[in-house]
């Protein structure tokens, strides 16, 4: 049951401990900072707040985005093609992104201070459902900012959409905690994960974060059935070497070389404003890099028209799906097999 007190919304957390050395804190265990928070304070996402000795939610249902996407916007290019996904968004998040593009939503509670109201429509989840329904909505993407900080109304939503025989797709960085994700990933169909560097440096710096965290989580999404994609943004003078890319393409192909890896392109916004825009030329290398070493579906994004966004059968090398831009022209499988030679394309169509 949530209340809502003055545009914040009070739902009792998931996830949390009372340790016995700290009267007075509690523990949050949803994602793997595993913030330890003193009576009155909240975590770094900014959203969960302890009040005597509980841990409350703060952003349970206040949905500051509700948009209707492509599927390949997320982007997800390997569940159902061509449909489209509801997608919603809080405020919050528990990286602090140097380059984040959703920065105005995602940093609000940072930004806004302790006191801060939180913006935002009250919804339920009964309501999300709905109007994915309504909307002819095929998946819910939970999406824009970490979904993990809103997880109780995520994780209540998605038990609801796969009972009404909708798709449920995390969009995230990959920080949800061990057990978190044990619990989602009943209801939760496939879940793009940004590995945004191969280097603890880059993640201390620019997101207030570790790497082998991200590795985890990678590993046991696929691990427990959740459909797994990979984005990488690729930023000049941060993540772009031939060895980094080298080794997070091998990392991928040692979980499975079908996961996909989205190699994109940075412009400059936020407070990363240093750096110039990612050269085609470059997400080029990336995209070799990772079909050298083994990936079998490897795409570029962020560059209007170029058929690095095309799905490509691995076996005779025939597109098999044909995009521009978020947009599917022209599927060329049958029930998931390449039409020309009909070798199963890895995804869930």
């Amino acid at each position: 049951m949530a209340d809502c007190l003055g545009g914040v919304t009070m739902h009792e957390a998931l996830f949390y401990s009372q340790p016995a050395d700290k009267p007075g804190h509690v523990r949050c265990q949803l994602c793997r900072h595993n913030c330890l928070i003193a009576e009155g304070h909240r975590g770094i996402c900014k959203v969960r707040e302890n009040r005597d000795g509980t841990l409350y939610s703060l952003n349970y249902g206040r949905l500051i985005s509700e948009n209707i996407d492509p599927i390949e916007k997320k982007p997800i290019f390997h569940l159902l093609p061509g449909s489209r996904s509801y997608s919603i968004a809080t405020v919050g998040c528990n990286f602090h992104c140097k380059h984040c593009q959703n920065y105005e939503i995602s940093q609000y509670p940072r930004r806004h201070g302790q006191s801060g109201d939180f913006p935002g429509a009250l919804r339920t989840p009964e309501q999300v459902v709905d109007a994915a329904q309504r909307s002819g909505c095929q998946s819910i993407s939970y999406t824009y900012v970490e979904p993990t900080i809103f997880y109780e109304f995520a994780l209540d939503t998605a038990r609801l959409a796969r009972a009404a025989g909708l798709k449920n797709i995390f969009v995230s960085n990959g920080y949800t905690g061990p057990e978190a994700t044990r619990e989602l990933a009943p209801c939760l169909d496939a879940n793009n994960i940004d590995l945004k560097s191969f280097t603890d440096k880059f993640y201390k710096e620019v997101c207030g974060a570790k790497l082998q965290p991200v590795l985890d989580t990678i590993r046991l999404m696929k691990e427990l059935g959740v459909w797994v994609e990979v984005t990488t943004l690729v930023i000049p003078g941060w993540n772009d070497s031939d060895e980094e890319l080298r080794d997070i393409a091998l990392f991928i192909k040692s979980i499975s070389p079908d996961i996909p890896w989205h190699v994109s392109r940075f412009w400059p916004t936020y407070i990363m404003t240093d750096r110039p825009p990612t050269p085609h030329q470059t997400l080029f290398r990336a995209r070799e890099i990772g079909l050298t070493e083994g990936l079998r579906y490897v795409y570029v994004g962020n560059i209007p028209g170029d058929t690095g966004e095309n799905t490509l059968c691995p076996t005779c090398g025939k597109t098999v799906i044909e995009r521009t831009g978020f947009t599917v022209n022209r599927q060329r499988m049958t029930n998931g097999n390449c039409d020309h030679c009909q070798t199963p394309i890895a995804g869930i169509f």
